[in-house]
């Protein structure tokens, strides 16, 4: 994540309103493959590859390009994601409400601009806003739920959604009481916070596993992770792991108006909260605030990277909703980042799923507060040789050669970025680095560099195998069996890799015949399988053969669809067969299937492009079609919502007095309906303000009803 410079009127990036379309377009499906992996080695695995400080740079940037180019948004992004999914050891716990991340601010500029956002969305004439703010813990957020009092389900975040069941485990905390305490207990209570390390229990722990010849922890975070995921609840026992109180999930009544009043209310019922909470009344307070929290850091005794700032009262909350998978109502001020020298060995290139290189350099180990790092991403080409994605000279022209001496930067837990070089300890045997320009794949591809929309070369360079690539392919393959498409247990990256180059499964479909072909393979006879491995992944591949809509089309792989545009296009047209007639029609060029496409909510040119390119290419429909013999796909979920709205989709056009745009979108879409950004004759409703143009004329042509904003909230209740 991108470092904050106390008091600083710079960004440590460009700001992005320099970046042409067809810039931008390329960094931004760059960073979404970068951050694609960050998130997962993150969350799921508890063994994060890069630092806080560069996650935070790359989704900010990335964050960024989006809000300006909104037709870029599909699931790759951060900001359509929360965590990772749930990495399978556990029984899997589905939120009754999700349990959503907040947005970061690095800059005081960011938290001035926050309030203000918050204060013209609510159209507050006096700007008085009250905020909770508290200190961010670097822990393992976590949600309680108790029915009658009690304690019954305890469940991680995982990717949003969907958590694990570590209820045993939790039940060890001396921070969680098994019964709430207190009057006036909802009958349904779910309480959120963090589980957390203390730093001397932390470096304790590791005392005790080197001694014992154990894994060894790289920070508090990770090995508080890791003890709650014990199998084991005795382990989890005995490793000293506290807990704070500070959110709640679903609640059948609330007891309180405000977050403060709230956390008032945890400690009531006997949960620990962090004391050093304040409620803020003015943007100088919150950064007071930050400031006097970022000098005592170092005295806490657990890890903290950054303070967090909610809107206090809670009916303001409801009001402000979120934007993608934030809510407008918080916000995270992260602390700067930390520095450190190291070597750099050498320098490995990564193919990703679709082709794209990856320079990843390996470093000699190095300490960033508490933290081993050994690898970093050096992006592409052109950052290695000191140019930006803009060509703007970064690092003063410095290139970065194998054997440099080289300043890394970190600010919370995993792999640094590169900052500098340190020509002065640059040895005369440092090797400049070539870019490959053939794929390292058996075939020897040929490499090119990704062209823009305007014709220009771009940054990221690219193997040209496709399909023919055994990395692509690989690498699709296992997206295709992930949690969040297949989620086929037991075929993990290992076996999926030992599968592929035996020639045992070569695409999707070859998954679902393993077991028809199982008396050539002979799976069991392979060393690490038995007869009990083998039927146990039988029946785990057999238990997949029914799978819904939105997470059999991330499984495809196209480029740009991801879990959010997925869903948008599994709602859009609710069926396979709907879908795949218009991906069909689309790649032929029909222009009312394009149009169509492009009215649904989230989907743009981009991900359009994309899914024509995948459908008419006949390699790709073959193996769509062999995988469609094997599986049942389940039709999209009705809306669930009893409101006159849902299932409608809604446009807002011209001026609206009564509310702003982005909260008439959030309540439409909280109601059930889908708002659109065009109008077709799809479109059931046109909701139109003062100043309404083509828009309206588009809704009058294709005689869709047109209410005025009065109607509009009157049909809604509001």
């Amino acid at each position: 994540m991108m470092a904050r410079a106390a008091k600083s009127k710079t960004r440590p990036l460009p700001d992005v309103t320099g970046l042409t379309k067809a810039q931008a377009k390329v960094e931004h499906m760059r960073l979404a493959l970068e951050l694609e992996g960050h998130d997962k080695r993150y969350y799921q695995d508890d063994a994060p590859s890069v630092t806080d400080a560069e996650y935070d740079a790359l989704r900010q940037r990335f964050n960024a390009i989006e809000q300006r180019f909104p037709e870029f948004v599909s699931a790759e992004s951060p900001s359509q994601k929360v965590g990772a999914a749930p990495s399978g050891r556990f029984k899997k716990v589905r939120h009754a409400v999700p349990m959503l991340s907040l947005d970061n601010a690095f800059a005081e500029e960011d938290v001035r601009d926050f309030v203000g956002r918050i204060v013209r969305f609510l159209k507050l004439a006096d700007d008085k806003v009250d905020f909770s703010a508290e200190p961010k813990i670097d822990g393992l957020s976590m949600s309680l739920r108790y029915e009658g009092g009690e304690l019954v389900t305890a469940a991680t975040r995982g990717d949003g959604a969907v958590g694990e069941d570590v209820t045993a485990n939790i039940r060890t905390l001396e921070d969680v009481p098994q019964k709430l305490k207190g009057r006036n207990v909802p009958d349904v209570c779910e309480v959120r916070g963090e589980v957390y390390m203390t730093k001397h229990a932390f470096l304790a722990l590791n005392e005790r596993q080197k001694a014992a010849g154990d894994t060894v922890f790289a920070n508090p975070r990770n090995s508080a992770a890791g003890s709650l995921r014990q199998k084991d609840p005795t382990i989890t026992a005995s490793r000293p792991l506290g807990f704070f109180a500070y959110a709640w999930g679903e609640m059948s009544a609330m007891p309180e108006g405000t977050q403060s009043g709230m956390i008032h209310w945890f400690e009531r019922c006997g949960f620990k909260t962090n004391p050093l909470t304040k409620l803020c009344h003015s943007v100088e307070e919150l950064l007071a605030f930050h400031h006097a929290i970022e000098q005592q850091r170092a005295e806490l005794d657990y890890d903290i990277d950054g303070v967090v700032y909610k809107v206090d009262r809670i009916d303001w909350q409801d009001r402000l909703g979120f934007v993608s998978r934030t809510p407008r109502w918080g916000i995270a001020h992260k602390f700067p980042a930390e520095r450190a020298m190291t070597v750099l060995r050498d320098i490995e290139i990564q193919v990703g799923r679709t082709g794209s290189f990856t320079p990843v350099g390996k470093l000699e180990p190095v300490g960033v507060g508490g933290v081993i790092v050994q690898n970093v991403t050096l992006h592409n080409e052109d950052y290695i040789k000191g140019i930006g994605n803009k060509g703007e000279i970064l690092r003063e022209g410095r290139d970065i050669r194998i054997g440099d001496t080289v300043v890394i930067q970190r600010a919370g837990d995993v792999i640094p970025q590169v900052v500098d070089v340190v020509i002065d300890k640059r040895p005369s045997n440092a090797r400049e680095f070539h870019f490959p320009k053939k794929c390292p794949c058996p075939l020897h591809t040929d490499v090119t560099r990704e062209e823009t929309a305007a014709g220009e070369e771009g940054s990221r360079a690219r193997c040209t195998g496709e399909f023919a690539c055994p990395y692509q392919k690989i690498e699709h393959l296992k997206l295709f069996v992930s949690r969040r498409a297949f989620d086929i247990d037991g075929l993990g990256e290992k076996q999926l890799q030992y599968f592929f180059d035996e020639d045992f499964v070569k695409e999707p479909a070859d998954i679902f015949t393993l077991e028809k072909r199982n008396s050539k393979l002979k799976l069991e006879e392979i060393e690490g399988y038995g007869e009990t491995s083998v039927r146990n992944l039988f029946g785990a591949i057999e238990s997949r053969r029914r799978i819904a809509l939105e997470r059999f089309i991330y499984a495809l792989g196209m480029r740009h669809v991801g879990e959010t545009t997925a869903l948008a296009l599994a709602r859009g047209y609710g069926s396979w067969d709907a879908f795949h007639d218009a991906s069909l029609k689309v790649a032929r060029g029909d222009e009312e299937a394009i149009a169509d496409m492009d009215a649904l909510d989230q989907i743009g040119d981009t991900v359009i492009k994309s899914i024509a390119d995948y459908f008419g290419e006949s390699h790709n429909r073959g193996i769509v079609e062999r995988l469609t013999r094997e599986v049942e796909i389940v039709d999209a979920e009705k809306p669930k919502r009893n409101s006159a709205v849902a299932g409608k989709t809604v446009v807002f056009t011209g001026s609206l007095e009564k509310m702003t745009r982005d909260e008439a979108k959030a309540t439409a879409e909280r109601l059930g309906a889908k708002v659109s950004g065009s109008v077709s004759k799809k479109t059931d409703l046109v909701v139109a303000g003062p100043g309404a143009g083509s828009k309206l004329a588009e809704a009058n042509k294709h005689g869709v009803k047109v209410l005025t904003e009065d109607e509009w909230l009157t049909l809604i209740g509001e």
